[in-house]
């Protein structure tokens, strides 16, 4: 277990610090398909002052017919630095639910190289509920030149999570809530099959978040157990499109388990072909 400190700032520590020139406020507000809610127009209506909006849907591999898939470390490396980000600044993300997107982007900034990234602690809500400060204005930062330094153990593709299962060389853990997990709801995306991928494990990313923020690392420990996650052998996150997970990954970093990785196409991937098993049910049906 590690200090709070490490992964969250308080609302009141950036309200101090808007105007700091090596401190970037980050925007990375995505909504679910069909949650009739538009981050970018929410952003242009009402943004924490300075902030800059981050769409995980632009800055991606757009020849990737999947969402949001991580660009090239080059490709992101421009769009960063042309947003005024560098790799060595101070980021401060957060997002307009509390802690549902923020994290992606925490971890996208993370695997790319930077140091120094951070989420607000209980995001956008927490900063209106204490009246302060937003604006409808434009942000722009002057371009900088942002070095990546990808990490590649950070990112799980399709072969690795296939032939990692099967040998039992990871955990693959699901973070979709469990009636999407047992197939009994359907997804978001009407191409994509309800389930499973076989032999994954589900701790719904609700289950680790409380009042729209992190949860104790008690609670979080707790959830994992539930799940029947094994903490001391190699953990891979997954979700709908590689979006929740990272808040399953945050959550382990947070309690120790500082290595997991992510499964980028996760679920829209899997359960989108044709020559992927899928399993439903119980947990028997695996």
């Amino acid at each position: 277990m590690s200090d709070r400190s490490r992964w969250f700032v308080p609302t009141e520590w950036l309200a101090g610090r808007l105007d700091d020139p090596d401190i970037v406020v980050i925007d990375g507000s995505w909504h679910l398909p069909g949650q009739g809610r538009d981050a970018r127009a929410e952003y242009d209506k009402a943004h924490i002052p300075g902030a800059i909006f981050f769409d995980i849907d632009a800055v991606a591999d757009t020849g990737n017919p999947l969402p949001h898939m991580l660009p090239t470390p080059e490709a992101f490396a421009a769009a960063a630095g042309a947003l005024g980000i560098d790799e060595r600044q101070r980021i401060v993300v957060y997002d307009s639910v509390g802690l549902s997107s923020a994290p992606r982007v925490w971890w996208t900034f993370r695997t790319m190289g930077a140091t120094d990234v951070v989420l607000l602690d209980g995001g956008l809500p927490e900063w209106l509920a204490e009246g302060r400060p937003v604006t409808g204005a434009p942000a722009s930062r002057k371009p900088r030149v942002f070095r990546p330094r990808f990490d590649a153990t950070a990112v799980f593709d399709l072969v690795g999570v296939r032939d990692g299962v099967a040998d039992g060389a990871i955990q693959l853990v699901d973070a979709r809530p469990r009636p999407r997990f047992l197939g009994e709801a359907p997804e978001p995306r009407s191409w994509v099959k309800a389930g499973r991928i076989p032999g994954s494990l589900s701790v719904p990313s609700s289950d680790v978040i409380a009042d729209g923020t992190m949860a104790t690392p008690e609670a979080i420990a707790a959830a994992f157990a539930k799940g029947g996650v094994d903490l001391s052998r190699p953990v891979v996150t997954s979700c709908g499109s590689g979006v929740n997970a990272a808040i399953l990954t945050l959550a382990l970093e947070m309690i120790g388990v500082e290595k997991s990785g992510l499964y980028d196409g996760s679920w829209t991937e899997w359960g989108g072909r044709d020559d992927t098993p899928v399993a439903v049910g119980d947990d028997n049906g695996d």
